[in-house]
């Protein structure tokens, strides 16, 4: 490395964003863009010369980016030589740098004793620079193989699919349901994270390089996978998860209770179709708030509540507060499960001067008045213990709630697909394909991302979208 005692010089200092007072009044972005080459300079500086770098194993960059060598090309202040190493491993840094978790972080070495790395950050400024000085370019595709693909689904997963095939000269096809291009990016996260104009470019340069998209179009309702089989050489299938797990106690069908993605989806189309947040009875303009569920699509739909304008906000968690540290059965170089304050979080405490986590919760009921509408929820405390959730006598509380979110995860893709393509699921009700190979049940169709693996993050789509480009063009050739 360039700077072999910078960890010792120089501090973890990352890039701060928009101070909470200025950014809850609006849906920009939360970032401040890069700082000064010098800071960043600073930051990969820090990159130890480690030997075995695990911010590249398996549990660091599931894209396996070259981090220590862009790091040190940075400390070098050789951007362009940097980007062209970031993109050789990561279709979509602007994506990842901004939404991201950073597993490679987590795994660190220097986090061992210290703090890690601003990977993260350094990836954002790359990419974000790259485009700034408009280095980011079509990709020429100098030779056309004849053989034709069609993707079902245009989020991350078939985005890079698209981009590698097309990059190996195949013609692609992406085929999505909604009326724009970008799936989870597009309408799974809220344009706070992750702009829709960053998507936007994105889904242009990849137009430019050759690869159709089409909106509007459901496959397996509106057209059939064997009319595209008859169109296309070979069909992938990544059509993500969208079947989230539900909450069935008493009065469940209360008006005022909905699916976290159904509540972020209705604000986000709501922006780009009128350029404000359309108030409608899944506004929380002056309501009390209640997010179900916490994680990143919790915090998501915290902070949409707050700019919304909710007269309060609450989120349950069924767990108990995670240490500030790591516990002796989560070592280096796990994932640290530890307390976090996300972006979401941070907001609610400076508008309404507390955290809204409330942990150890479980909802038993939810009040409705005479009209159906949703009013208030019932909840009992509990306490894990030997698996298993044991309510604790005496903890019964209600709560006021005008909006209900259920923000619990997801369980599988909908299934009227696999259906439609008579292919075989496993399990979990995932399109069964062993990974590394993505092959379906059926001959020439191909699966990977969410619906082949479950929930997971946008930087594992964009791995199993490049490995199971490589699979198709195997089979092609």
């Amino acid at each position: 490395m360039g700077k072999i005692t910078g960890f010792k010089e120089f501090n973890r200092k990352t890039e701060a964003y928009r101070s909470v007072d200025l950014r809850i009044k609006d849906y920009g972005e939360i970032f401040t863009g890069y700082s000064d080459a010098v800071h960043l300079q600073e930051q990969a500086a820090r990159c130890m010369d480690c030997g075995v770098p695990f911010c590249q194993s398996e549990n660091g960059c599931p894209v396996d980016n070259l981090i220590p060598e862009f790091n040190d090309l940075i400390y070098h202040n050789k951007w362009q030589e940097a980007l062209t190493r970031l993109l050789k491993t990561n279709n979509f840094p602007e994506f990842t740098g901004r939404v991201c978790p950073a597993p490679c972080e987590g795994s660190c070495v220097l986090g061992i004793n210290n703090s890690a790395v601003t990977i993260k950050n350094i990836e954002q400024a790359i990419i974000d620079r790259g485009f700034d000085e408009d280095r980011v370019k079509p990709y020429t595709v100098e030779y056309r193989t004849g053989k034709k693909i069609a993707i079902i689904g245009s989020g991350p997963a078939g985005l890079a699919a698209a981009d590698e095939l097309n990059k190996i000269g195949h013609n692609v096809t992406i085929f999505e349901r909604d009326d724009r291009i970008g799936g989870l990016l597009m309408y799974g996260i809220p344009n706070m994270k992750l702009s829709k104009d960053v998507v936007d470019r994105r889904v242009k340069l990849m137009q430019n390089s050759g690869i159709e998209f089409i909106i509007n179009v459901n496959v397996g309702k509106d057209i059939t996978t064997i009319q595209l089989q008859q169109d296309f050489d070979a069909l992938v299938l990544t059509t993500g998860v969208s079947k989230a797990r539900d909450l069935l106690v008493d009065n469940r069908q209360a008006q005022g209770v909905h699916m976290a993605m159904e509540y972020l989806t209705h604000n986000t189309k709501s922006l780009l179709d009128n350029g404000y947040a359309e108030e409608s009875d899944l506004s929380a303009k002056d309501k009390d708030v209640i997010v179900i569920g916490g994680g990143d699509t919790g915090t998501d739909c915290i902070s949409t509540a707050l700019r919304q304008g909710a007269r309060s906000i609450v989120n349950f968690e069924l767990m108990s507060k995670p240490p500030t540290k790591r516990m002796s059965n989560n070592p280096w170089p796990l994932w640290p499960l530890i307390y976090r304050v996300d972006y979401g979080h941070a907001e609610v405490t400076e508008v309404f001067g507390k955290d809204p986590r409330q942990y150890c919760l479980m909802t038993k009921s939810f009040i409705k008045d005479d009209q159906n509408s949703v009013i208030g929820l019932n909840t009992v405390n509990v306490d894990f213990q030997n698996g298993e959730f044991m309510e604790m006598n005496g903890s019964e509380r209600t709560w006021s709630a005008q909006l209900v979110l259920l923000s619990m995860g997801f369980v599988s893709p909908e299934h009227y697909l696999s259906d439609d393509a008579n292919i075989k699921l496993d399990e979990h009700g995932n399109y069964k394909a062993k990974y590394g190979q993505y092959t379906t049940s059926q001959k020439g169709i191909f699966t990977a991302g969410d619906c082949r693996r479950g929930q997971s993050l946008v930087v594992w789509a964009i791995n199993e979208g490049r490995g199971v480009a490589v699979k198709v063009n195997e089979y092609l050739t």
